[in-house]
């Protein structure tokens, strides 16, 4: 009896296993526009990150820019980038390269939200995180 319930386990198991195997790919990436990696490609390639920061991490002499589609909007964002501000300086980006980097940040945007206290940011920059929970 007690060898029969482990066949049957092993069965279910090995039969689980297989269907797993053939049906749930996790090695699929989700499928991105040309236009968010080529955003992304010319995100590293300006060193963006060296001033801005997307979910809290990257440099702290621009905004985080991880939900700046959502709130100033994708044309706001567009001529901010495309014309550079007081501190930001005009990159001389084309048109494509603009909304490329727009289409990038939007997408940003839509994976998720970094939004810090200011009492949890530190003096440096860095956030205070408080690990007792």
């Amino acid at each position: 009896m007690f060898l029969r319930i482990w066949i049957l386990l092993f069965l279910v198991f090995l039969s689980y296993t297989i269907y797993l195997y053939i049906n749930c790919d996790t090695g699929r990436q989700i499928p991105v526009e040309r236009a968010v990696v080529a955003g992304r490609d010319l995100w590293q390639k300006k060193n963006c990150q060296a001033c801005h920061q997307l979910y809290g991490l990257g440099g702290y002499m621009g905004p985080d820019l991880t939900n700046i589609t959502r709130t100033k909007g994708e044309n706001s964002t567009a001529i901010f980038i495309k014309y550079g501000t007081g501190k930001m300086p005009n990159l001389q980006l084309s048109d494509a390269e603009v909304q490329n980097l727009v289409a990038y940040l939007s997408w940003v945007d839509k994976s998720g939200t970094s939004k810090v206290p200011e009492n949890k940011v530190h003096w440096s920059g860095t956030y205070l995180i408080d690990t007792k929970q």
